[in-house]
């Protein structure tokens, strides 16, 4: 396993949409357990391949941060099915370092995709996990937490964040 540089706001990965896994290889599978590496060495609870410059569609989960190991999700070419109610929380990510905001996502959801032996996967995620999947599955589409905040504290976020970057 290998540590992976995470990429940081700015960089033209995050904001490309990822494409579709549709060769299940070594290829994929050691770059997961890259990803595994790294978001627990971040720490991080979620990570998405483009976050490592991947342009593909293959997430880690893990809100124990590897103190449980039945805990991680690792799934390929995620896409939510069902998405019900709506809870505001503060949210933080490993590409946008020093920022966090409270972001409005689905409290209950049903996510399809396939595990790293190409068999389906169908999870009903609440709450955390629930929220976790959605920002990951955001990374894939090129999106950022702070895409979903209000015009002006992205203003302010992104501001911060070019003065980080000097």
């Amino acid at each position: 396993m290998a540590t992976l540089d995470i990429i940081t706001y700015g960089h033209p990965a995050l904001s490309q949409r990822a494409g579709e896994i549709t060769d299940l290889n070594d290829e994929i599978v050691q770059l997961a357990s890259n990803m595994v590496e790294t978001m627990h060495r971040a720490p991080g609870i979620g990570l998405a391949a483009p976050q490592v410059d991947q342009e593909k569609r293959l997430i880690v989960v893990d809100l124990s941060v590897g103190e449980n190991q039945d805990d991680l999700i690792i799934m390929i070419n995620p896409e939510l099915k069902e998405i019900d109610g709506k809870a505001v929380l503060e949210e933080g990510c490993l590409s946008v370092p020093d920022i966090r905001e409270k972001v409005v996502r689905p409290k209950n959801i049903v996510v399809k995709g396939y595990d790293l032996n190409g068999r389906e996967i169908v999870m009903e995620a609440n709450d955390l996990l629930a929220r976790v999947f959605c920002h990951e599955i955001d990374h894939l589409d090129g999106l950022l937490f702070i895409d979903r905040i209000s015009p002006l504290k992205r203003k302010l976020a992104v501001k911060k964040l070019k003065k980080l970057a000097v």
